[in-house]
């Protein structure tokens, strides 16, 4: 069992109270998913529940933590910057779990996260993997130390889709507590039985929390039930109490003017006026106990908002891309990824590509990218996967915005980073100290203001929320021009993309026709 009693944590950079006075107890087999926007905490969660210290920089937490018997293990969202530096031997060998397990149980293992088994033994830096196989070698080193109750922030990001299918299989199969953050909302309805949703309302003044134990796709159908009726509610209470503060009003008035009017010869109607009066005072009263005990009005954490210039489209017979690569070669030369690689894309295609982790998807995005920036006759814009590679973590969200720095400029960006649900207070914060989710739409929301008609994304959604992500899907389909990207966010290419295409050693081949690699323009659609 894992008990939490009256959790508060207040961000000590703004004060910001992001969960006041919460608690909650997991047993084995609770599979708790901790929802909510970006910035709320809840990667702050995670880390004070299985280390406060790791919170103790930036963060005043006050709660108890009942660990009882568990044996927890913490996946972080990022690679520390000192695991980075490591080959994967010294990072495995840094595990004392590891000296305890069999080659043999160490070759079962790694199958299961589809690795070789010689990964242990690999002499590659740990910062030099793919996004995926980071993920897939932080995995394999906590389930060494066979833990009861597993804390996994961001699990989903980066991994490739059959290692996703497995860690849904992994999740759901875990015999003891699983508490995860994960943007993936199909690994959050096939895995979640329990709901945890840590809120910002009034501008992000008050912290709101609710655990249900219920799936996903439950708890978003019972809220959004709940929030309807209870609007209802609130609404028709209020026409009712505007209907009868109407009635009060008039009958006042009358009341009120006719003891003006009444005269000294006639004590009789005065003393009838007077507690007339007096009855009309009593309703007053009544009514303002009625006005207190109101439904309120739903007071939520909407969505972000984002929308992009709809009049940067891309003619529909227009050449963006006709790409031909003998071969890809990984970033160092020191492997052939993949051969015969062929793409075109025309108009305003939006398209997808997938792989298996270390496939070069990204090295190919990249190369795409390299092509598309320089063209005169588009205007394309990047969005990679390592934040850093666009992002100086030293400046703030409003400067890395900024152009002309003047003052007009300066207001139409700090509107816009408050649609994106920034407070005056994060604006002005170094990125730095901003969470993954947060960075993302500082991102989107350059991608958004650029005006640029073809957008190169390497795993767009990956840090947005459940709540954030329909959002930019929404906006993504809506956009006019071109999309090329890399994901694999299940959501995500089936709302938005056109055509998604596979990776492989031999070539890129579309999904839709798996055994034909794409040879030339228009066999892509």
């Amino acid at each position: 069992m894992l008990q939490i009693k009256n959790l508060s944590i207040v961000h000590t950079k703004d004060l910001r109270s992001l969960i006041n006075d919460f608690s909650f107890v997991l047993n084995p087999g609770d599979k708790a998913v901790i929802i909510g926007e970006e910035g709320n905490g809840k990667s702050t969660m995670l880390k004070w529940i299985y280390d406060p210290e790791l919170t103790a920089d930036y963060a005043e937490c006050a709660g108890e933590r009942i660990i009882n018997n568990e044996r927890l293990a913490y996946l972080p969202q990022e690679l520390p910057l000192s695991d980075g530096a490591k080959t994967v031997y010294d990072y495995f060998t840094g595990n004392e779990a590891f000296w305890r397990k069999t080659p043999k149980e160490l070759n079962r293992m790694s199958a299961q996260l589809s690795l070789n088994p010689d990964i242990f033994y690999s002499d590659q830096r740990m910062g030099s993997l793919s996004g995926g196989e980071k993920i897939k070698v932080q995995l394999l080193s906590l389930l060494l130390e066979e833990p009861t109750a597993l804390l996994l922030d961001e699990p989903s990001n980066d991994i490739d889709l059959e290692t996703l299918e497995w860690l849904e299989r992994y999740i759901a199969g875990f015999p003891g507590i699983v508490l995860f953050i994960s943007h993936d909302e199909v690994l959050i309805e096939r895995c979640a039985n329990v709901v945890i949703h840590i809120e910002q309302v009034r501008r992000k003044t008050v912290s709101r929390c609710t655990l249900m134990r219920t799936s996903f796709a439950e708890y978003v159908s019972m809220r959004r039930s709940n929030l309807q009726n209870q609007e209802a509610l609130a609404l028709y209470q209020r026409r009712q109490q505007k209907m009868r503060e109407e009635k009060f009003r008039k009958i006042y008035e009358k009341v009120s003017r006719d003891q003006n009017s009444v005269s000294r010869q006639d004590p009789h109607s005065g003393r009838l006026l007077k507690k007339k009066m007096h009855a009309v005072k009593s309703l007053e009263h009544r009514y303002e106990r009625e006005r207190e005990e109101m439904a309120d009005v739903p007071d939520l954490e909407e969505a972000m908002y984002i929308r992009f210039d709809n009049s940067k489209t891309v003619p529909a017979g227009k050449t963006v891309l006709e790409l031909s690569l003998d071969k890809l070669v990984c970033p160092d030369g020191s492997k052939v990824l993949a051969e015969n690689i062929k793409l075109f894309i025309r108009g305003n295609e939006k398209i997808c590509i997938i792989g298996k982790n270390g496939a070069g998807k990204s090295t190919l995005i990249k190369i795409i990218a390299e092509m598309l920036l320089g063209r005169d006759d588009i205007l394309a814009i990047y969005m990679p996967q390592d934040y850093s590679d666009l992002i100086d973590d030293e400046s703030t969200p409003v400067e890395f915005l900024s152009v002309t720095y003047d003052k007009e400029e300066q207001t139409r960006i700090r509107t816009y980073l408050g649609s994106m649900k920034y407070t005056s207070d994060e604006m002005d914060h170094r990125i730095a100290e901003l969470s993954g989710g947060q960075k993302a739409k500082l991102i989107l929301l350059k991608l958004s203001m650029s005006g640029a008609n073809v957008l190169i994304m390497d795993e767009p959604t990956r840090n947005l929320s459940p709540l954030s992500g329909p959002v930019v899907r929404q906006a993504l389909r809506s956009f006019p021009g071109a999309v090329i990207s890399v994901s694999h966010d299940r959501k995500y290419m089936e709302e938005v993309c056109d055509t998604v295409y596979e990776l492989r050693q031999d070539g890129l081949f579309n999904c839709d026709f798996p055994s034909q690699p794409v040879s030339g323009p228009g066999s892509g659609r």
